[in-house]
């Protein structure tokens, strides 16, 4: 209810991405967690809250994007969160009581997305918004990542140091699955015209109809 409350004041483009990114994290919350067990929430299930919670990260991360602080000072930002973000990797692969490769690993993959990607303000909001989610989340024991990947066995944190690769993979797909679900809309509205247009004579045969 609040997060359809929320999107009322916002554009139909805004809703059709958050909708798209509600519906593509709600998959990968049962693959990574209810089928692979990668990390597993208090109760061993996919709480009901969890869909639009993804919802209202991704809308945050926008509000945050759009915002005059990080419009002016995207520079810095950027340059601040690729900092915290490596250091708390290092740590994690040098001085961490528990080993976490894969903070590094997803580390490795934000950098790219910062750098070249298509909306670089939502990915670096988005590590505010995630990190402050995950800290919280895994100190009250909502839900916890167990200690080894289950798909490349190696050691991760509690939670992943470069855990908001995940979310901008999630931010990614609702920027471009709402495009591509506008374009598939629009395409099919002028289909009865294009396919009109194929049964049009040509010119010529249609001077030679009236003549």
């Amino acid at each position: 209810m609040v997060l359809i409350g929320l999107l009322y004041w916002e554009t139909n483009l805004v809703r059709l991405q958050v909708m798209v990114a509600v519906l593509f994290a709600t998959a990968g919350e049962h693959f990574a967690s209810g089928l692979m067990h990668g990390y597993i929430y208090y109760f061993h299930n996919i709480p009901a809250y969890i869909p639009p919670g993804h919802g209202m990260v991704y809308l945050t991360a926008v509000a945050l994007a759009r915002s005059p602080i990080f419009q002016y000072f995207q520079r810095p930002i950027c340059w601040g969160v690729l900092t915290t973000m490596g250091a708390w990797s290092l740590w994690g692969i040098t001085l961490a009581e528990r080993g976490d490769w894969i903070g590094m690993i997803l580390f490795s993959i934000y950098i790219p997305c910062i750098l070249w990607g298509r909306a670089p303000l939502v990915y670096l909001a988005a590590f505010f918004v995630t990190t402050h989610l995950e800290l919280i989340g895994t100190s009250l024991g909502t839900w916890a990542w167990v200690a080894s990947d289950p798909l490349l066995f190696i050691p991760q944190g509690n939670p992943p140091s470069g855990v908001a690769t995940w979310y901008c993979l999630v931010d990614a797909v609702a920027l471009g699955g709402a495009t591509w679900l506008i374009n598939q809309w629009t395409s099919l509205r002028t289909l009865p015209n294009r396919v009109r247009n194929l049964w049009t004579p040509p010119a010529w045969v249609q001077v030679a109809a009236e003549d």
